[in-house]
């Protein structure tokens, strides 16, 4: 099942595209909620682009994680950015997060709202333990539940965890562990390109993370921590994530922690904000869900419906990215539907630099839209799953 929606008039500065550098599970933003991340990164980046906050009539926050105060998370952000008269829904839809996300605030748009600030934030490190009060009252055990833990290896629809899915769609597709390993490899490589001239590709988005923590010493983060290399030889010695398996800990994604954000807006607005620099246009997105326990496979029917109700071919794509949390995500993808394996996230993807869950897409496509300003502009597709068998996609036009 899929549906894809199209965007009459929704647009954003290339500028008003930003991503904070992603940390591994554990590392340097471990300790601090999400919400605090998006409020510095969020509040630095508004600053160093010289954006008007007075002009921002919504803010649209995703995540998928929840931190301490979280049932008043968009108000309180919006009072935090020095915007008190500014609200708007919060969406979770795990790793669909952000282009559900950008949904939402192209559709506000499209009926005739302000500007929209977008930030999707998560912690997916010291994730919270839940705990129900006993259903039956005394004597009956309450109910627990590790957030993040629980809900990556148990879907509670089929009972199997998102890495069976993987493996089922290897299987059934008769990939092998070498082909899983090579594409790590590729995907490794493609990342380190976009550190090249002290990482001029990342620093035209990326804004980095200074803050202080209570008790503690002042947290500074300018690039990604805790992305590893992979070679041929150091993949091929790793062992499988669970026996008989093709997935190893290369070619599957780690948790992580970051923020991102963007100002969507129409499209004149876009161009005024921007001046003379390129404008995004959002052309239109895509949602799928496919059959239980094969949730990389979901990629293809979600572009595919972006890509119909645009109106446009595959080949139109002038760039392509991916959310990728196992390797055989984009496998399938390429077996599919005929995209090089090489053609695909070329500076990089979240199998590589990790996945927060709800900015992981809206760092996708930030990445995606500076590769086609590289190129001179033209359109590209992001598409990427999420739990329950599903995936997000959405089609980008980057113009000056």
């Amino acid at each position: 099942m899929a549906f894809g929606v199209a965007y009459r008039d929704a647009a954003v500065p290339l500028t008003a595209l930003w991503t904070s550098p992603f940390a591994r599970w554990g590392g340097a933003l471990s300790h601090i909620s999400s919400l605090d991340l998006a409020a510095a990164v969020t509040d630095r980046a508004l600053r160093e682009r010289g954006i008007d906050r007075l002009a921002v009539e919504g803010l649209v926050l995703g995540w998928t994680v929840p931190q301490p105060a979280l049932f008043y998370g968009a108000t309180t952000l919006a009072a935090r950015l020095g915007m008190p008269g500014v609200g708007g829904p919060m969406l979770s839809q795990a790793c669909a997060t952000s282009v559900a996300a950008l949904h939402q605030a192209a559709a506000s748009v499209g009926t005739g709202a302000g500007p929209q600030l977008v930030v999707a934030t998560d912690r997916t490190s010291n994730g919270p333990e839940l705990t129900w009060p006993p259903p039956g009252g005394p004597g009956h055990d309450p109910v627990r539940e590790n957030w993040v833990r629980d809900s990556f290896a148990r879907d509670p629809v089929t009972g199997r965890s998102m890495l069976a899915t993987a493996e089922a769609v290897a299987a059934e597709c008769g990939f092998t562990r070498g082909d899983l390993d090579s594409l790590a490899v590729l995907r490794f490589e493609q990342y380190a390109e976009a550190l090249a001239g002290e990482r001029a590709f990342q620093r035209a988005f990326m804004v980095g993370v200074e803050l202080g923590q209570d008790g503690g010493d002042r947290v500074r983060l300018s690039a990604d921590e805790g992305v590893r290399a992979v070679t041929a030889d150091g993949a091929a010695r790793l062992p499988a994530a669970r026996p008989g398996g093709t997935h190893t800990a290369a070619a599957q994604t780690h948790p992580a922690d970051g923020t991102a954000g963007a100002l969507v807006t129409d499209v004149r607005g876009a161009r005024e904000l921007a001046g003379r620099g390129p404008v995004v246009r959002l052309v239109a997105s895509g949602f799928a869900r496919v059959e239980p326990a094969r949730m990389p496979k979901a990629l293809v029917p979600a572009a595919r419906a972006a890509l119909h109700t645009a109106g446009l071919k595959l080949e139109a794509m002038d760039a392509v990215g991916t959310h990728n949390p196992f390797a055989v995500n984009d496998l399938y993808f390429a077996r599919e539907t005929g995209v090089a394996l090489d053609a695909m996230n070329v500076r990089g993807s979240s199998l590589v630099f990790g996945h927060p869950q709800g900015p992981t897409g809206l760092r996708a496509v930030t990445e995606l839209a500076h590769v086609l300003r590289a190129r001179g502009g033209g359109l590209g597709l992001f598409t990427g799953c999420a739990a329950g068998d599903t995936a997000a996609a959405l089609i980008v036009e980057v113009t000056d």
